[in-house]
């Protein structure tokens, strides 16, 4: 069960959110608190973000070596600032390569995104109608073998199918989209996604039949303006206060959760 990590706001040095927190990705790689499968997120890494004020696609950095084994991960958080970008420790599926191209966020011209949870026995179950729904091109952009990047080309295909819908309305219509699928092969899903287009974000924690993995998010007000969400609080004590705003607030299960370009956070039940 992966970790993840997004941010919407004033631009700021990644290192802020990512490595100095008590409680950051790199501690949670390693000593997690709330994970409800595996031990550690030691089967690779990746992080995404938009470059300020440019309108060009987003930057990715990834690799298959644990995140604490990567000697450019400190100095490139420490050196780029973004006003939007997410990250994602991963704990890969029994039998899944440990490959690049396994590695998230996954992107699509302006869009990035990143998936926590599974799709179960994918290869056997949803796999094929899953592919069915994509383009050509699509199709044959897919480069690795996981559920998590199949789940994130359904959504951007539905997206190119439909350029007039929002980010909200499409991942709505994919979630709904999986959990007939997962009805019909009587398997479980677990959906917690973070979208970004480096203006807004969407983000998901949804599941069936089972409750989602956690999710929070918390409105930052030192040291810069903005709204993170996060798979386990940065700095988490017992109120699960925060050094970097006033509370963290978990995200209701299967609810989706927006960010817009002002800062304004809304839920809503799916």
């Amino acid at each position: 069960m992966c970790r993840l990590l997004g941010y919407l706001g004033e631009p700021v040095s990644l290192d802020t959110f990512l490595i100095t927190p008590r409680h950051s990705l790199v501690a949670q790689s390693y000593q997690p608190k709330e994970m409800t499968a595996g031990l550690i997120n030691a089967d690779g890494f990746g992080m995404g973000w938009y470059k300020p004020a440019i309108d060009q696609p987003p930057y990715r950095y990834r690799n298959s070596l644990p995140i604490w084994n990567d000697p450019n991960f400190e100095e490139l958080c420490r050196y780029i600032s973004s006003g939007s970008f997410l990250a994602y420790i991963r704990s890969a599926t029994l039998g899944q390569s440990l490959q690049l191209s396994n590695c998230q966020p996954f992107g699509d011209r302006q869009l990035l995104g990143i998936h926590n949870g599974f799709i179960d026995q994918f290869r056997q179950t949803l796999y094929r109608p899953m592919r069915e729904c994509l383009s050509d091109e699509r199709y044959q952009s897919i480069e690795g073998t996981t559920d998590s990047e199949h789940i994130l080309a359904l959504i951007y295909e539905t997206l190119a199918q439909h350029p007039e819908q929002t980010l909200v309305s499409a991942l709505t219509q994919t979630l709904n989209q999986i959990k007939t699928w997962a009805k019909s092969y009587e398997v479980r899903i677990s959906l917690n996604i973070v979208l970004s287009d480096g203006q807004s974000m969407t983000v998901s924690r949804f599941a069936y039949p089972d409750p989602p993995p956690s999710l929070y998010w918390l409105a930052v007000t030192h040291p810069v303006k903005g709204v993170l969400v996060a798979s386990e609080p940065l700095d988490a004590d017992e109120e699960m206060r925060s050094q970097f705003g006033d509370c963290w607030q978990s995200i209701p299960a299967n609810s989706l959760l927006t960010i817009n370009p002002k800062g304004e956070v809304t839920t809503h039940a799916l």
